[in-house]
């Protein structure tokens, strides 16, 4: 089966970050950025959407991983192992947090370099630069059940998985 590119519909997506756990959010937002919650979707195919990130500053970890959890990065200079905690990196780097939780989340290929990491939006703070894309229509994502009971669904219990009114110029609309 054969899907053209050019009738592909992204929509955009905001993420409130504040008191959610890292990990339960990173599993709702990487299958949007891949667009699995579509029926278009292809594997081999940049078929995502936008996610737009806002307060990465107040995520939560479980348990001890504040003091704990290591973030790891080499410079490529002899002896250039670097490392730093999770306190110390919400203090640099907040954005990083997330973006390394869900980055680790998708297979290492061009399809993400080239094409997913520019859809995922973080910003620290509430403020961001993306409300001309975002209508008013669009509201946060639910917040991750702690418990899989069944029913959740990436907030897009309407049946469809673009904003009503969002379409692609040159793409057909037929019904």
């Amino acid at each position: 089966m054969s899907f053209p590119g050019r009738s592909l519909q992204r929509a955009w997506h905001i993420v409130d970050a504040s008191t959610q756990t890292v990990g339960r959010l990173a599993t709702t937002i990487a299958p949007l950025l891949k667009g699995k919650h579509k029926p278009t979707y292809r594997p081999n195919a940049d078929c995502g959407d936008y996610v737009v990130i806002i307060n990465a500053e107040k995520v939560n970890f479980t348990g001890k991983k504040w003091k704990d959890k290591l973030y790891r990065w080499h410079t490529g200079y002899p002896g250039g192992l670097k490392q730093r905690r999770a306190e110390e990196m919400l203090e640099k780097k907040p954005e990083n947090i997330l973006k390394k939780a869900i980055l680790g989340m998708l297979t290492r290929n061009n399809l993400r370099h080239k094409y997913i990491e520019p859809r995922l939006k973080i910003y620290a703070g509430s403020d961001h630069p993306h409300t001309g894309q975002l209508s008013a229509e669009v509201k946060p994502l639910p917040r991750h059940p702690r418990s899989r009971s069944g029913s959740y669904n990436f907030g897009l219990s309407g049946g469809t998985y673009a904003e009503k009114g969002s379409h692609q110029p040159g793409g057909s609309t037929s019904k």
